[in-house]
Order: C-alpha cells, then sequence, then structure tokens
C-alpha cells in the first residue's frame, strides 16, 4: 500500500461536553455498547505495527483523533503511541498525525507536543458565541466560547497548525456572514463547515436545531459571497468545501470522500479495537472486525466493507443527467435519503446555479489561465 488512514477513538464516545446535536452521541446510543472504553496500549500498538507492516517505503501513514474527545485518553496516551511509531518505524514510511478536538482540556503542554510533533489540530468551533454558547455545552450546561477561544489562543501562541469545524445547523445558515466574520476575526485559520446530522431513523428536518434543505443552499451563497468578496481584495480564506471544488475544476483530487463522490477512504478504530469504513456508521451491522483479531487487508476485504464501498458508488439517474454531476459528485453516503437521492440536491443546485461561474474563474486565475 502506498498510504493508509486510521480515524482513532481512544476515548471511544466519552466526552466532557454535550453538545446539543452530537451526531456521536446518537450514533453510541443505537449500538449494543454505548461506550467501548479507553484505548490500551496493546490495541495502540496492534493499529501501529499494522500500518507500518502494510505501507510501503515512500508511502504516508495518517493517524487521525476523534471522540467523543480524543484527549480524555490523556497526553500520555499521546505520547506512548508516538513512542511505538519509533519502535515500528521503517525507512521511508511518513506519518502523519490529525486531532479533532473541543480544546476543553487543553493546557502548555499540550500545545508544546502538538508543536513538536507537528499535529493538525482541528478545534470545534460554531460562529459566533451566542450561537456556539447555546450549541457547545459542558455538563454543566454553560457555553464554551470563552474556553473554546483562549485554546484557540493556545494553539496560535504555540504556532501549532489549527483549523476550525463549524457544525451548520438551521441557526448557524441564518447567519452565513456573521458567522464568516467572527471566525475570520479569530486569525488566519483553514476553516470546515459541515452540515448537521438529524438523529439516526428519525424524520429529516425535525429537530429544533435541523438544517433543511433550503436553509443550507441559501447559506452555501451566502458564505461563497463572503469568501469570494475575500478572494478578490487579495485575501484568500481556506474553506474545505470551496476549496475541493477548485480543486475539482482544476482537475485535481478533492481532500474529502464526500466530495470525491466515493466511499472507502478510511478506517475507524474504536477504543476496544472494534473497525468500522466510516465514522458516520460506527454501529454494529457495519462493523468489519477487531484490529487485535483481524488484520486491516481481512477487513477492508470483508462482506460488510466491500457492500459498503459499493454502496457509496451508487447514485441516482438523475444524477448522471445533472450538469452539476462533474463537480458535485453526488456528495456524503450519510446525507441520502431512503429513495437513494442527497438531501441536499437542491441545496448543491441552488449553490451552483448562483456561484458555478466565478469558482471557475478563480480555477482559472489559480492555473494562470
Amino acid at each position: 500500500m502506498k498510504s493508509l488512514t486510521f480515524l482513532i477513538k481512544p476515548a471511544s464516545s466519552l466526552c466532557n461536553m454535550r453538545c446539543r446535536y452530537c451526531f456521536y452521541e446518537d450514533i453510541a446510543d443505537n449500538r449494543t455498547q454505548k461506550h467501548m472504553g479507553i484505548m490500551s496500549e496493546n490495541t495502540a500498538e496492534r493499529i501501529i505495527s499494522e500500518a507500518f507492516r502494510l505501507v510501503s517505503p515512500g508511502g504516508m501513514i495518517t493517524f487521525m483523533f476523534q471522540g467523543g474527545e480524543p484527549t480524555l485518553a490523556g497526553l500520555d496516551f499521546f505520547r506512548n503511541f508516538l513512542a511505538l511509531e519509533e519502535k515500528y518505524a521503517k525507512a521511508g514510511v511518513y506519518c502523519h498525525h490529525a486531532i479533532q478536538t473541543n480544546g476543553f482540556c487543553l493546557t502548555e503542554e499540550w500545545a508544546q507536543f502538538f508543536r513538536e510533533h507537528k499535529f493538525l489540530v482541528g478545534l470545534s468551533m460554531d460562529g459566533t458565541q451566542a450561537i456556539h454558547d447555546n450549541f457547545r455545552i459542558d455538563a454543566a450546561g454553560h457555553g464554551t466560547w470563552e474556553k473554546t477561544t483562549k485554546a484557540l489562543n493556545l494553539l496560535d501562541q504555540f504556532q501549532v497548525e489549527t483549523n476550525i469545524l463549524c457544525v451548520v445547523t438551521g441557526q448557524v445558515a441564518k447567519k452565513a456572514s456573521q458567522v464568516y466574520r467572527a471566525l475570520t476575526q479569530l486569525g488566519r485559520h483553514p476553516m470546515q463547515f459541515i452540515p448537521c446530522l438529524d438523529p439516526i431513523e428519525a424524520e429529516r428536518g425535525k429537530e429544533f436545531y435541523s438544517l433543511k434543505p433550503d436553509a443550507y443552499g441559501k447559506f452555501l451563497c451566502n458564505l461563497f459571497d463572503c469568501w469570494y468578496r475575500d478572494w478578490k481584495a487579495g485575501n484568500y480564506v481556506s474553506i474545505r468545501l470551496f476549496d475541493d471544488y477548485l480543486r475539482i475544476l482544476m482537475r485535481m483530487n478533492p481532500s474529502t470522500c464526500a466530495a470525491g463522490g466515493a466511499c472507502g477512504s478510511y478506517l475507524v478504530v474504536e477504543g476496544d479495537g472494534s473497525l468500522y469504513p466510516c465514522d458516520f456508521y460506527v454501529l454494529d451491522n457495519w462493523k468489519i472486525g477487531n484490529i487485535m483479531e483481524t488484520d486491516v487487508q481481512e477487513a477492508l476485504a470483508s462482506s460488510a466493507s466491500i457492500r459498503f464501498v459499493q454502496e457509496g458508488t451508487q447514485r441516482p439517474a438523475q444524477c448522471k443527467s445533472c450538469r452539476y454531476f462533474p463537480i458535485c459528485r453526488g456528495g456524503c453516503k450519510r446525507d441520502w435519503t431512503q429513495e437513494h437521492k442527497n438531501y441536499y440536491c437542491t441545496s448543491f443546485k441552488t449553490f451552483f446555479d448562483y456561484s458555478l461561474s466565478r469558482l471557475q474563474e478563480m480555477a482559472r486565475v489559480a492555473m494562470g489561465r
């Protein structure tokens, strides 16, 4: 293999916050075992040894840490993890590390560790302070904006590469320009905006935080206006979804599986070593093995894994006839309805109707045409 990516949950679903829309809390509630424990050193070692066994010289291993809240595994877990990497390292194989955190536990010691080992840190922040404090609350029900911005300042102080992840709820969607301004005022950080998920099996659009297609389409258009305006003024702000559309227009591979129109780009490892094909499908019926008992190639060749990847390539007939399919590619499998249509199909059509000519302009400039 030339590359291999693991999304590791060292603290399983354990979290020190109580975000009102948490999709992983919902996933954990819908499986037999909600919390799978803090990952042991033996499990971590098995992940690392498998990775180095499979990736050939010149290749790349990516270890991404998520949760729940991954820092609850403790800093020693991460120190030991990197020490084990040194034990199994082989010439010409490179490792990249990333972590998604709420920032609640971050200290100077954490920041120094991230800088020393070149971690990419994703920090979860939901737009304006008012929106953030309404949705991203601690165990006592208090808002966490001040705590999170302190974490961001600490990461900046230690020059840690940091991006901001914002969950787009219905409330965020109404205030695209205010959210963009609030986040860009925090410093120069790449940003990622991901649609909020409704609970599994629930009717879409019925939660108080739900993001409906019309609102998402308007949000993307308004966000694009802010982004494009900054670009015209000579200030390029990285927004991952828009970056990916530019990459596609420039005949480059996008950075996410959703933008690429295919599933199966990484393996999830839960706290007990259980393996799954996607962060949105860490459910009993999608378990494809356990790292302590199953080698990676066997897991990837399992019937559940093959079925997951095959389902991820299926698109309804209207996708193939849509003029935007070459750039849209159908989106994320988690957003598909029972009719096998993307819930946000009309959102993306609205967005591309509004923005495609300007995206093409930006791509031409980037390519020097």
